[in-house]
């Protein structure tokens, strides 16, 4: 320790002085790290004019690149030429895959949210197309004076139930059910309504992934058929359109019956 502090004596501390108040208009005053970054960006900037200044000397204006044909001035602006690719078998197919493989993946996660949620039934106020009945056999007259709970042996609440129509001695045997806030049930059922918009979103995406994928399809299996038309030595009729495609349907082709042997 003696020894390093023998060293810290001789050692002499460097402070860069600050601006003066007079000067103090003219900025603060520039340190020494100010200047290590300002004389690096100068010397960057040196070396690539110099860089370009002999690319410049030392170019053939003989010289050409695919570059020179493949893009274009418009208005001044420097634009590239858009080459449209033909689609083929392959790039069909690829999509197609895709398209199938999303969708898998849609089932999956609306499979999941069936299996967490259930399905409102039609409220009881509105008259189905079909009122089913259910006719209760009693043995004496004194038992047809009853009401339907009493000879079900349920409450009267749960009559509007078609199943899980639970009993008397079944509701007792229930614990008590619990108090729940007012915060509680309203997070709750604000929890629920948006699994409900997920489902349904997600089933939306599913039937448009479907509708695409019909096309994908048709399209396919009309690209596969031109193929092999073209290098068939025998002339072949084209296919027929049955029904013309549109926004919510895949196109129908009937294709010739070609035999192979």
């Amino acid at each position: 320790m003696s020894s390093f502090k023998n060293a810290m004596k001789t050692q002499k501390v460097h402070r860069e002085r600050h601006q003066n108040e007079a000067r103090a208009h003219l900025g603060p005053l520039e340190k020494k790290k100010d200047y290590k970054v300002r004389a690096a960006d100068q010397s960057a900037k040196k070396k690539l004019l110099k860089k370009l200044h002999k690319r410049a000397l030392e170019k053939n204006p003989d010289e050409f690149y695919f570059h020179m044909i493949n893009s274009q001035t418009e208005n001044g602006l420097h634009k590239e030429k858009v080459i449209v690719k033909e689609l083929t078998c392959k790039d069909v197919l690829a999509d197609l895959t895709y398209v199938k493989f999303r969708r898998s993946m849609e089932c999956k996660k609306i499979d999941k949210l069936r299996a967490t949620l259930h399905f409102l039934e039609p409220s009881t106020d509105e008259e189905p197309d079909t009122q089913n009945t259910h006719l209760l056999f009693v043995d004496t007259e004194e038992e047809a004076g009853r009401s339907a709970a009493e000879l079900l042996n349920t409450h009267p609440d749960l009559m509007s139930r078609r199943f899980n129509r639970l009993t008397l001695d079944q509701l007792q045997r229930m614990p008590q059910a619990q108090t729940y806030q007012k915060t509680d049930l309203k997070a709750a059922s604000s929890s629920k309504a948006k699994s409900y918009k997920e489902l349904c979103k997600r089933l939306e995406r599913d039937a448009k992934l479907c509708l695409l994928q019909q096309k994908l399809e048709s399209k396919l299996q009309l690209m596969k058929y031109q193929h092999y038309k073209s290098k068939s030595n025998f002339k072949l009729p084209d296919p027929k359109l049955e029904k013309k495609g549109t926004e919510t349907s895949a196109p129908v082709y009937k294709f010739p019956y070609i035999r192979k042997k």
